[in-house]
């Protein structure tokens, strides 16, 4: 079993007073089974000499992180990045110092990845238990987030009907949709009810699909649901984390991305981007605007408001853990 050391391990073992910047990747690539990360086991002579990580190492003066990135990969694995996304920052607290993280996602590269610095590596499975152990605890809840799909698709049977949704929902099941929200709050609660049903039935036959149900915890409860999806209203009425395995929330600005970080919430949306067909009045926040605020989220962020499905490149760019659309999944 893997072990990630608690963060109770290291705090309070000494003052601290260094803040040191990390670029950090997660170097993906396709495998027989599935898409797979590299963890990298830090060498003999080190701090936490023997345990595994993201490889990466600190920023430098006068680098960007993007760059610091580039170098450390070059050093450490003798490759050189093509395309690296941003994606998850965590602040970390160790006994020698407080470790500012930026996460990257890495998906090309050229030349053939080598242990330069590091005394083993390891492909695993997204989805599978890590196989090495201990894994540095500033890394450990990366390996959670990295099982989120790129695509949230949110479901409007109160608009297109509940057998024509279903219908919908079945086809992109086959093709490959593992994430769904329960949405249709407007619903009669027995047509939801039953609506909830029917997805849930076709979700049980694909063992890695995952559906939250939109702000009723007992519905969730009721048919099953994996988690629960909250508003951005009911997040500043809790005090902890809902008991669901998977818990979401809908964000509209910086101190609703802060509170859902410190509940611990699994991820959130973000919106709107840009104009909707529903709301073709409010402008968005722009992409820009989504980038800022993202940019020290420790949670998964999805881009929502004017998503289309040719969009995901964009997002990812910005920070985005993907994007979630109501139109355009099926």
């Amino acid at each position: 079993m893997t072990k990630v050391v608690d963060v109770v391990d290291v705090v309070d073992v000494v003052d601290v007073v260094d803040v040191v910047d990390v670029s950090a990747a997660v170097l993906l690539r396709d495998g027989e089974e599935g898409v797979e990360f590299l963890l990298a086991q830090r060498p003999e002579g080190k701090v936490y000499s023997g345990y595994w990580e993201f490889p990466g190492g600190k920023v430098e003066p006068g680098e960007t992180l993007r760059e610091a990135l580039v170098r450390e990969l070059q050093e450490e694995l003798g490759i050189t990045v093509d395309r690296a996304w941003p994606w998850l920052s965590r602040r970390f607290i160790y006994p020698h110092a407080t470790v500012r993280l930026k996460f990257f996602r890495v998906a090309s590269w050229h030349g053939d990845i080598s242990p330069i610095e590091h005394s083993g590596l390891v492909w695993t499975k997204i989805g599978d238990p890590a196989s090495v152990s201990p894994i540095l605890p500033a890394n450990g809840p990366i390996l959670r987030a990295l099982e989120l799909p790129s695509l949230y698709a949110l479901t409007n049977a109160a608009g297109n009907g509940i057998v024509a949704e279903l219908a919908k929902l079945e086809k992109a099941l086959a093709g490959g949709l593992r994430l769904i929200q329960i949405r249709d709050k407007t619903l009669a609660p027995a047509e939801r009810l039953r609506f909830a049903r029917g997805v849930m039935a076709l979700a049980k036959a694909h063992a890695d699909a995952r559906v939250l149900v939109n702000d009723d915890e007992q519905l969730a409860h009721k048919v099953g649901a994996h988690g629960l999806h909250l508003s951005s209203g009911r997040i500043k009425e809790l005090t902890q984390r809902p008991a669901f395995d998977r818990v979401a929330v809908s964000c509209h600005n910086a101190g609703e991305l802060s509170r859902a970080a410190t509940l611990g919430l699994d991820f959130a949306l973000l919106s709107p981007v840009l104009p909707t067909l529903t709301h073709p009045e409010a402008k968005g926040i722009g992409w820009d605007e989504f980038e800022r605020l993202i940019e020290q989220s420790p949670l998964p962020v999805f881009a929502l408001g004017g998503m289309q499905p040719e969009m995901f490149e964009t997002a990812w760019k910005r920070g985005a853990h993907g994007i979630a659309l109501m139109r355009g999944w099926g």
